[in-house]
């Protein structure tokens, strides 16, 4: 299988899909790629290593200083231990949201998959993609569960909510991908600052990060797509509710990605002026306007944006001028 742990990191396809046959063109490369380039989570990763053994007390579990908590004054002053058993806990965390995500994501891309017609490129794809992710959803589980530590995921109204994700292709596929989307990017987005930062994480971690990564921009590139190939063509009034809803559920997925977990918060008693410092400033605001910046975009660029879903992206905090590199226009 391929080395994983190259210091060049896969980027998203990127091409025009003005017509069926462009579309197609981006789905078969994607499909030959998953076939030349993937992991299987217990043949790819060497778990007996003694050098990947998870110890909850390793100081490279200690957050990064992009990490909003990891920033705080308040972090820095806890022993070494307890800020290594907080950052283990904040990537283990994230790790079984990951799965939680990516289960809702399989059910839904199998529902999509079994209406598909004879011939269809998207059906290989689709498969594909969901070979991988429960490759992905094997590789967090074992991490998780060499932690220790009862690591819950999703907070339980939002599991509970969330059952709902697996049906969205009954009703709308594009709002589906729209949701898939809100899902990956934003921890795309922060497993790839994470890496570029230099950072010295624990070679599980960063092997696990980088499998992920490197399958996610072919899953993300599909999903643009699929979106850049769909929404300009659908109902203009369809569009108009895509546009509505797409920034409500990216400003509730992207701070259920990025936020600490309420178990940790009380399990290392972190004080709520500490995560209010951490997660209310304008600096966390940016970060979250960044981590969906390449959706935003996207919704510019296929007409998702008029003056009244423009007011609900800054409503949930994530409005910032499209790049016009990117988007054609902000209607």
């Amino acid at each position: 299988m391929p080395n994983p742990t190259s210091t060049t990191l896969d980027e998203e396809v990127r091409e025009k899909v003005e017509d069926r046959t462009a579309y197609v063109g981006v789905i078969e490369r994607l499909s030959k790629a998953s076939v030349d380039k993937h992991w299987e989570a217990y043949a790819d990763i060497p778990w007996e290593d003694p050098d990947f053994k998870v110890d909850p007390n390793d100081p490279r579990w200690i957050l990064p200083p992009i990490d909003r908590l990891g920033a705080t004054q308040w972090y820095r002053d806890q022993p070494e231990h307890v800020q290594a058993q907080i950052g283990l806990w904040r990537v283990a965390t994230t790790m079984k949201i990951g799965l939680q995500f990516e289960n809702l994501l399989k059910r839904g891309l199998l529902g999509y998959a079994y209406k598909l017609p004879n011939g269809s490129p998207e059906f290989r794809y689709v498969l594909h993609e969901t070979t991988e992710e429960c490759h992905h959803a094997m590789m967090f589980q074992e991490f998780v569960n060499r932690t220790g530590m009862p690591i819950k995921g999703m907070p339980r109204s939002l599991d509970t909510l969330s059952q709902i994700a697996p049906h969205i292709p009954r009703i709308s596929t594009e709002l589906f991908f729209v949701f898939v989307l809100g899902g990956e990017d934003p921890i795309d987005y922060f497993q790839r600052q994470t890496i570029k930062n230099g950072h010295d994480l624990h070679p599980l971690q960063d092997k696990i990060m980088r499998i992920h990564i490197a399958e996610e921009a072919r899953h993300i590139s599909f999903a643009r797509h699929y979106l850049k190939h769909r929404v300009p063509r659908i109902n203009p009034l369809r569009r108009k509710m895509l546009g509505v809803i797409s920034p409500l559920i990216l400003g509730l997925m992207a701070r259920v990605m990025l936020a600490p977990p309420g178990p940790m918060v009380r399990h290392f008693g972190i004080p709520k002026d500490v995560i209010r410092e951490a997660y209310r400033d304008d600096a966390w605001t940016g970060e979250l306007k960044n981590c969906v910046a390449k959706v935003r975009d996207l919704a510019a660029e296929i007409g998702m944006i008029d003056g009244f879903s423009r007011q609900l992206w800054r409503a949930v905090g994530l409005w910032d001028e499209p790049n016009v590199r990117r988007a054609r226009t902000a209607r």
